[in-house]
C-alpha cells in the first residue's frame, strides 16, 4: 500500500527529516511552478532518473495532481524502495493549502 501525504502534512515531514522531494511532472511543467527545494526527474524518462536514487532514502513523490506520482510511488516499492511516499493532490493542492505564490496551471 502507497502512503499518500496532504501538502500541510508533508511540510511538517520535509521539516523533520531527511526526505526528498522528487517531482515527477515534465520540464515545461516545473518551469511554470515548483515548490522549492524540489527535484526534477519527469516521469517520461523516470528510469534514468531512479539510478540516482537510494532503496532506504525517504522519497516524497509530486506530480500536478497526484496521479502520476503515484504511479511512480508504485513503481519505486515495485523495485525495492523502502520509504516512499505520494504527495496527495500534487503541486496544485500544495498551492492552495500551503503556498499560494505557486501558479495553479
Amino acid at each position: 500500500m502507497i502512503k499518500n501525504l496532504t501538502p500541510t502534512e508533508a511540510v511538517e515531514l520535509l521539516k523533520e527529516n531527511n526526505t526528498r522531494l522528487i517531482d515527477v511532472r515534465e520540464s515545461w511543467e516545473f518551469e511554470i511552478a515548483r515548490v522549492e527545494g524540489s527535484e526534477l526527474m519527469p516521469m517520461s524518462n523516470f528510469y534514468r532518473h531512479m539510478q540516482a536514487l537510494r532503496q532506504d532514502e525517504n522519497l516524497l513523490i509530486i506530480c500536478h495532481h497526484g496521479v502520476r506520482s503515484l504511479s511512480i510511488c508504485a513503481l519505486l516499492i515495485d523495485n525495492n524502495f523502502k520509504n516512499v511516499i505520494n504527495l496527495e493532490g500534487g503541486i496544485e493542492a500544495w498551492s492552495q493549502q500551503v503556498d499560494p505564490s505557486i501558479p495553479l496551471y
